[in-house]
């Protein structure tokens, strides 16, 4: 049994303290300055290609937008993206969106997406829950062709609606996924 000596102690938390102190989080950077242009360009494209989307927006208690997503996969694929949560047209939150999946499939792409919350419990119910959606998914890109036969547990158990769009790239298969949601700083 190895006994931990002051020394061994006071370097490594030395070394811990300068490791960290490193690692940004977030406050006082333009980083949510860019996340905020992204998503008002992601809702202008949202809605000149898909106009009854607005109807949706104006319905809805708020909105989880999230303009790029970066996924790829090799029989284990994963993904990430950033983006805003958005509540009368103001941002009030920032998340990230971190994804998992297992199955067929091989390729890589990116898209957006918009969680359309139409109920204010169900907004409430995303902000305070964990964040997480899974789900099985049969999907198919092509360029900027999509087609999905999604079931999740978010539109399944609570009225949010999810709106996936400007998908480019090329991934195929089928295949078994969660997402996580996370609230940060950017």
């Amino acid at each position: 049994m190895t006994i931990l000596s002051r020394r061994s102690f006071a370097l490594g938390a030395v070394v811990s303290t300068a490791l960290l102190a490193g690692c940004s989080n977030g406050v006082g950077s333009k980083g949510s300055a860019s996340i905020d242009a992204r998503v008002e360009q992601t809702l202008n494209f949202l809605y000149g290609q898909y106009p009854s989307t607005q109807d949706l927006a104006q319905k809805s208690a708020g909105m989880l937008v999230m303009p790029l997503v970066t996924e790829a996969g090799f029989g284990i694929g994963g993904g990430y993206g950033r983006g805003a949560l958005r509540v009368n047209d103001v941002t009030v939150d920032y998340y990230s969106a971190t994804k998992g999946s297992v199955g067929l499939q091989i390729g890589a792409q990116q898209y957006a997406h918009v969680l359309f919350f139409m109920t204010d419990e169900a907004l409430m119910s995303f902000r305070r829950s964990s964040g997480w959606a899974a789900g099985a998914d049969v999907e198919y890109v092509f360029r900027d062709q999509g087609e999905n036969i999604r079931a999740e547990t978010t539109t399944a158990t609570s009225p949010v609606l999810a709106v996936i769009f400007g998908q480019a790239g090329l991934l195929a298969g089928a295949s078994l996924e969660g997402v996580k949601y996370s609230r940060i700083i950017p």
